[in-house]
């Protein structure tokens, strides 16, 4: 009798799971990414942003708890720093950094409403900034080829990674973010 080995065969139920593991990968990945999220030239209009005024921010406590905070001395040090995060898949990370806009995406509306860009960092490095404009200001104008500055936290993504937290705190249980574009911080 010889000795062979079948070999093993997955079931019908586990390639289903993997099938769909994919397909939700995939399919979140294709929702933020999407290119008929970017809009051309510039993005921002009346008609379709609910503006916030900076007079509606709320008061940031004076001893808010918070993620790590760990800050780089210069743009390299940022980008190298958020490299390590990013190979060590690490989120819930308070960073300091800065980019040039790649893409502008649509506004997230579901829940708060958020300003959404991709960054490129000067490392070739791509992150997300998703900007809670209900708590700060919009970056009206923002196009791509702007270089933006940011203090937020960062969330480990497949993509590269995102930067949200950029806006003061609507309680006193996060440290306060900023972006900073043209001159000026939005927080």
């Amino acid at each position: 009798m010889s000795s062979t080995s079948k070999p093993k065969v997955l079931s019908t139920a586990t390639l289903v799971v993997i099938a769909l593991v994919i397909g939700f990968v995939l399919g979140w990945y294709a929702a933020g990414m999407r290119e008929s999220d970017v809009l051309p030239g510039d993005v921002t209009t009346s008609s379709n942003v609910s503006q916030s005024s900076a007079s509606a921010t709320p008061p940031v406590s004076s001893a808010p708890s918070a993620p790590a905070t760990e800050s780089a001395s210069s743009s390299a040090d940022s980008d190298d720093y958020l490299a390590q995060l990013y190979a060590e898949e690490r989120s819930d990370v308070q960073v300091e950094g800065s980019g040039t806009v790649s893409r502008i995406l649509a506004d997230d509306t579901d829940g708060s409403a958020h300003q959404r860009f991709i960054l490129e960092l000067d490392s070739g490095q791509t992150l997300l900034v998703a900007h809670n404009i209900d708590l700060a200001p919009r970056l009206d104008g923002l196009k791509v080829g702007d270089r933006v500055g940011f203090y937020g936290e960062y969330v480990y993504t497949e993509q590269g990674g995102t930067i949200h937290w950029t806006h003061r705190p609507s309680s006193g249980t996060h440290v306060a973010g900023w972006l900073e574009w043209n001159g000026k911080k939005y927080s």
